[in-house]
């Protein structure tokens, strides 16, 4: 069964089956006649010729003036431009540039035939700072009249002739267009469960030197503070008031504490020599 992959008659070589086209398409995307976004993706080339034979273009002429923009096809300018005049709805398409600096003025006029008044377009240096294109690093920079009759002959060729574009945007206007990129969320701190220091469920016996520990490390809002507690239980340790276990236990406490006050950045005032006379009362 034949597949049809055109809907008008192409101009030279004429590809008819779904065969020939994608024989075609290897036979382009292995050469250097392919552009280099369609090199090694004879898919992308038999879509290309596809949405150039809709609008009358050759495969070979499709090659040369589609081109895809954000996963959509577009037509260079010259091309649309040539694509209306061969048109005949077409009556004729005049440009004009303006001005000099940033007083220029490109001007396109399409007249359709069969309809009273002209499409005019006009785009604007003005128009083109609204768009954040004027001065934009690329050919905004080094060809500013080019790209502003570009414009101009764009809005134009679309508002007259629709039909014979359908609807294809050029590719001049569809790489001025921001791209939605997707922007990563900020990574989430791990949860760090740590235990809360509440006093009032800290009861510390008169005889617990553990608990009264627990406590002044509880009370600790500095790391100074937290230090000085360190080498009292350092020296209780080696002083055989406290086991290995009641010793692990105590720092462990401590370097949560620690995180704690460096999450919360709390700078109050502590006396190192209160709380250590505390804990050691």
């Amino acid at each position: 069964m034949t597949t049809e992959i055109s809907t008008t008659p192409a101009r030279g070589l004429a590809l008819t089956t779904m065969a020939d086209a994608m024989k075609f398409g290897e036979m382009i995307a292995n050469s250097d006649f392919a552009p280099k976004d369609f090199r090694g993706k004879p898919a992308s080339c038999v879509l290309a010729i596809q949405a150039g034979a809709e609008i009358g273009l050759s495969p070979m002429q499709a090659m040369q003036s589609i081109a895809v923009v954000n996963g959509r096809p577009s037509i260079f300018g010259d091309a649309a431009m040539a694509v209306a005049k061969a048109s005949p709805v077409c009556e004729h398409v005049t440009e004009t540039i303006e001005g000099e600096g940033e007083q220029m003025v490109a001007t396109c006029t399409a007249k359709r035939r069969g309809y009273p008044a002209p499409t005019v377009s006009r785009f604007t240096v003005a128009d083109a700072k609204k768009a954040g294109l004027w001065g934009k690093s690329g050919p905004w920079s080094q060809y500013p009249r080019r790209m502003l009759q570009m414009r101009a002959r764009g809005f134009a060729l679309r508002d007259a002739f629709p039909d014979v574009l359908r609807g294809l945007v050029t590719a001049e206007e569809a790489q001025d267009y921001p791209t939605a990129t997707a922007t990563a969320e900020p990574a989430k701190q791990p949860v760090v469960v740590r235990p809360k220091f509440e006093q009032a469920a800290l009861p510390a016996p008169v005889d617990d030197p553990v608990g009264k520990a627990r406590l002044a490390v509880s009370r600790a809002t500095t790391i100074d503070g937290l230090d000085a507690l360190r080498r009292l239980v350092e020296e209780r340790l080696a002083e055989g008031k406290f086991t290995q276990a009641q010793h692990a236990e105590l720092v462990k406490l401590m370097h949560h504490r620690a995180e704690m006050l460096i999450g919360d950045g709390d700078t109050e005032h502590f006396d190192s020599q209160e709380v250590e006379a505390e804990a050691r009362s």
